[in-house]
């Protein structure tokens, strides 16, 4: 292809898209305002959730582990009477630990996460604050030694 025929077919495939991808933006709404998602969150917005998660895990903590053992205790009463359903419900008791365990992981792992990236916000914040400090306090010394 020759260059007069490459600059051609950008020509033509311009025409055919008169708008170009646009990412991380969105056309004028309703009086020419900039349209806004509807998903934003804060910082009370996740500690919010991350609170509810350590509650979670604390209360379901507490109340599984009275459920866990009212199963085992009558799962062995029944079983030690000859009861099939003993054996049964001892198997419902060992399933509700290994989901009790998944659930409390997940939550733990929530408010830790939350919990870490709290502190790593406040962490870069602090660093861009003292950078953009020490580029100011540059800029000052560097104005004064030329004379402006």
């Amino acid at each position: 292809m020759a260059w007069a025929e490459w600059e051609q077919s950008k020509a033509r495939a311009a025409d055919r898209q008169p708008t170009g991808m646009r990412l991380d933006h969105s056309e004028g709404g309703p009086g020419g305002k900039q349209a806004r998602g509807d998903l934003v969150v804060g910082h009370q917005d996740l500690e919010a959730v991350g609170k509810a998660a350590h509650d979670l895990f604390t209360d379901f903590t507490t109340y599984s582990g009275h459920a866990r053992g009212a199963s085992a205790a009558a799962a062995g009463g029944l079983k030690g009477e000859g009861f099939a359903l003993g054996a049964a419900l001892e198997h419902v008791a060992k399933r509700w630990d290994e989901q009790t365990r998944t659930l409390l992981d997940a939550c733990a792992h929530i408010s830790n996460h939350l919990r870490y990236t709290k502190t790593q916000h406040a962490a870069d914040e602090s660093y861009i604050a003292g950078a953009v400090s020490s580029i100011a306090t540059l800029d000052e010394g560097f104005d004064d030694r030329k004379g402006h």
